[in-house]
């Protein structure tokens, strides 16, 4: 039987394939990926409009018909960022037990190099997973995303601008008092915030509460007496863990009309000073719903090892092996071009400092 070569690019990509992904809240419930998401370009196109809610006319006899007009929309081009994270493999690394590895594990140098060249490439999905996510809520909170490039670890280079809107984005919506207040209106606001997706077409499925304003809705006096009515269905509040790590849902309100699932989101990622950062703010809401966006990939080219020709790959991942036979290191990259972009005109409304 033939041996499987493990430095092979297709041979990587099934491996990549493989890797079950880490769950994330906004990446995988708001910005799915489907078929169509993948370009065999180096640009990728996003296209989204505003809703229909114009009538039909009523027609004259003997008139026939009146024509509809088209809707129009916007079409714009963009090219992904790059995100390639990478780890180096050095003799060392072979001959030192790896983590969780058996005291006595008889394993060869090439066993034991092919078992952390999948280890590595899980990780390294995580960290670019981590980079999605982190890309999915700033669409969201900023109807746009600045992508800040690096040369190496330490050195900035440019900014890779994205932006879902001209003039002035209407993806925002300002409270007048605050939720935890005296005169704070929770359910006029959020009610307020679900029309204006409504007059675009759009539903009102989810709101999302940072920690801060999760913690307080059990406390707003107006909540625990609509709850407390037996009379009427306003909802109920019953918080449990979700599958994604740090967010819990709250439970369903009713917001005049529009029954909404209560998320809890703590989620948080390491910054580049190693401080714990949420990826939403923690006084922070936002209504919208599942699937309001996408994320897509462009392809990526590059040079095989032990080719000189060029390839090209259109896939969410694409990994790479490098080997530097002078210092006797090899070197796995993972590669993506990833961009998160919303299917409709602003179909999240988000609101800052509710309470506090």
């Amino acid at each position: 039987m033939a041996n499987l070569n493990f430095f092979d690019n297709y041979v990587m990509m099934a491996i990549a394939e493989e890797i079950v992904p880490e769950p994330h809240f906004f990446r995988d419930r708001y910005f799915p990926t489907e078929a169509g998401d993948i370009f065999a370009a180096d640009k990728v196109l996003t296209e989204y409009r505003k809703g229909d809610r114009k009538m039909a006319a009523f027609v004259a006899p003997r008139v026939g018909d009146i024509p509809m007009d088209r809707r129009g929309y916007e079409i714009r081009e963009y090219q992904p960022a790059y995100i390639a994270p990478s780890r180096i493999l050095t003799l060392d690394d072979l001959k030192r037990r790896g983590f969780g590895e058996a005291l006595y594990p008889g394993m060869t140098q090439a066993q034991r190099a092919a078992a952390l060249q999948l280890r590595d490439m899980a990780e390294m999905d995580v960290r670019i997973r981590r980079r999605e996510e982190w890309m999915a809520v700033q669409t969201m909170l900023e109807n746009a995303c600045t992508m800040q490039e690096y040369v190496d670890e330490k050195t900035a280079g440019e900014q890779n601008h994205v932006q879902f809107y001209d003039g002035a984005s209407e993806h925002t919506y300002t409270v007048a008092n605050k939720w935890d207040s005296a005169d704070g209106d929770i359910f006029g606001d959020v009610k307020a915030m679900c029309k204006l997706l409504a007059r675009r077409g759009l539903p009102a499925v989810d709101l999302i509460l940072g920690s801060e304003a999760a913690d307080a809705i059990c406390d707003i006096p107006k909540v625990r007496e609509l709850l407390d009515n037996r009379n009427m269905a306003y909802g109920q509040l019953d918080p449990a863990l979700t599958q994604y790590p740090g967010v819990a849902v709250v439970g369903v309100l009713n917001f005049g009309g529009y029954r909404l699932t209560i998320f809890d989101v703590s989620e948080s990622y390491e910054n580049e000073a190693g401080q714990d950062t949420p990826y939403f703010p923690a006084t922070g809401a936002m209504v919208t719903a599942p699937g309001c966006g996408h994320m897509m990939y462009g392809q990526i080219t590059q040079i095989d090892y032990g080719s000189t020709e060029f390839h090209t790959y259109t896939a969410k991942r694409v990994p790479k092996f490098i080997c530097d036979q002078e210092h006797d290191i090899r070197k796995l990259r993972l590669g993506t071009r990833p961009l998160a972009a919303p299917k409709n005109y602003c179909p999240y409304i988000f609101a800052a400092d509710v309470v506090g």
